[in-house]
């Protein structure tokens, strides 16, 4: 199955102070997708943003909100994400025990649903929740920081999940994040990963716009 690939800058590495900049830049490079990490110091040891700042930046911009909820409880607060303007959703399998729940939540309100795994989290974790999602989310650093090196060990947890979703004939993304990059993105593609989130390898480079770009040229 012939499938579109995305990139999804993060804003985990751009400048907080100016986040409605980061978002031209992102929109000034024709990517699609905007990648916000929501940390609360518990399910991960870092705090970032929540629902105030993504509806600050719905209101902003048109492009799709892609939320990762890095969060304890995520069944607990995703209807306030939703509320907020979040186009995708997804949520830890490590963290949510009513999974199947949560993500009907999510696509009853008309948003795309996933579900994240963390690097030691086998494939397996999610294969009885597969035909509810619109997405998988695997995490190719541990969650918590940006700019973290990439675990190349988790290359055969994409292609497994590539060649479940594939044997079972579902319309299901593959999203990375985490060491996101030039070096990378080849052998992401290979496996089967059809939206790459990318921080530090965008709003470290001296031209973000740019680095957008050429990463996009990578993905397809």
């Amino acid at each position: 199955m012939s499938r579109k690939r995305y990139l999804a800058p993060s804003l985990l590495s751009a400048d907080f102070a100016n986040l409605e900049a980061a978002v031209r830049l992102v929109e000034a490079s024709g990517a699609a997708l905007i990648h916000l990490d929501v940390m609360d110091g518990h399910f991960v040891p870092n705090l970032t943003i929540g629902p105030p700042v993504i509806r600050a930046l719905r209101r902003i911009t048109s492009l799709r909100l892609d939320v990762h909820l890095m969060i304890a409880h995520p069944e607990r607060s995703v209807d306030d994400y939703i509320a907020a303007g979040a186009d995708m959703l997804s949520v830890h399998v490590e963290a949510d025990p009513h999974l199947h729940r949560t993500i009907t939540r999510i696509r009853d309100a008309g948003r795309r649903a996933g579900v994240a795994l963390n690097p030691a989290t086998p494939a397996a974790a999610v294969e009885e929740i597969l035909p509810w999602l619109d997405f998988v989310l695997v995490m190719t650093v541990n969650p918590g920081f940006g700019g973290q090196k990439f675990i190349p060990t988790v290359l055969p947890k994409i292609r497994a999940l590539r060649d479940a979703i594939d044997r079972q004939g579902l319309d299901v993304d593959i999203s990375v994040d985490g060491g996101v990059g030039p070096d990378t993105l080849p052998r992401l593609v290979e496996a089967g990963v059809t939206i790459a989130v990318a921080g530090a390898a965008v709003f470290g480079a001296p031209d973000p716009v740019a680095a957008i770009r050429d990463l996009q040229a990578m993905l397809q």
